[in-house]
Parts: C-alpha cells; sequence; structure tokens
C-alpha cells in the first residue's frame, strides 16, 4: 500500500527507558491523531513486544514512529530496526508459542494480530526490519 508519510520521529532502543520513552510516544502520538482507548492500547502493546524483540534478539537498535495517510485514512506506522543476527525462518518466528528466547513467544504473531499491517524483513546475519501500521476507522 502507498502510504504519504507526514512525519517521523525516530527513537533509539538500547535499554528499557528506552522502551518506555517509546511506549509514552506512540500513545501521545495517537491520542493526537484521535484513535480510540482500544486502538491506542493495541499499537503501544504491539510497539512494547517489537521494541522489547529489538533489544532482546536484535541486540537494539531504532523505531521509527510516523504518521501516514492513505487517501483520506489517518494512520500511524512504527519500524523497528536492528542489525542483529536476523531470523533464519520467519514462518516459524510468526507461529503462536514458538520462542527461542524462553519468552512466552507472543511477539511477533501478537504484534501482527494488534496491527492493521504488518511486514517483516530479516536477513540472517544482517538485521530484521518490522513495520507495522494502524489505521483510524472512518
Amino acid at each position: 500500500m502507498n502510504h504519504v508519510d507526514t512525519g517521523l520521529a525516530i527513537l533509539p532502543l538500547r535499554n528499557d527507558e528506552d522502551v518506555v520513552r517509546l511506549r509514552q510516544q506512540v500513545r501521545e502520538k495517537l491520542v493526537t491523531l484521535g484513535f480510540s482507548l482500544i486502538d491506542q492500547t493495541k499499537m503501544v502493546t504491539a510497539a512494547s513486544e517489537l521494541a522489547r524483540n529489538t533489544l532482546r534478539y536484535g541486540g537494539g537498535g531504532e523505531a521509527h514512529v510516523r504518521q501516514v495517510q492513505h487517501g483520506m485514512r489517518n494512520g500511524m506506522q512504527l519500524v523497528f530496526i536492528d542489525q542483529g543476527p536476523g531470523i533464519a525462518d520467519i514462518a516459524q518466528a510468526l507461529a503462536e508459542g514458538f520462542t527461542t528466547g524462553g519468552g512466552m513467544g507472543l511477539g511477533l504473531p501478537g504484534a501482527k494480530r494488534l496491527a492493521d499491517e504488518f511486514d517483516i524483513q530479516s536477513t540472517p546475519g544482517a538485521g530484521t526490519t518490522v513495520s507495522i501500521t494502524k489505521w483510524k476507522p472512518y
């Protein structure tokens, strides 16, 4: 889908405090855009999961937070980028309950479920980029 980018904030993801800052910024931007409390909660939860994955599995990275438009639709897109070891089997990583880190295995599939759009690109040895978008209902 072709999105028009209407502003970008780049946030580092190096520690737990950065995850807290990201959650706050995402919530503030969603409030400003007029998203419902339910949609705010979904996106903040997805952002938190993906930010923690970026830290835990990617060794840190950054999050790009932007408002996007497609025609008359307004939304928010979050992109998580790391230069970590990458994901060898994306389909396996997206399977419910799969985990390599001893967690609950809800990170990637949970984030995919909470977003309207989800994309993941990963190259073993070169890192992973995960993008999620939530659209505001008309």
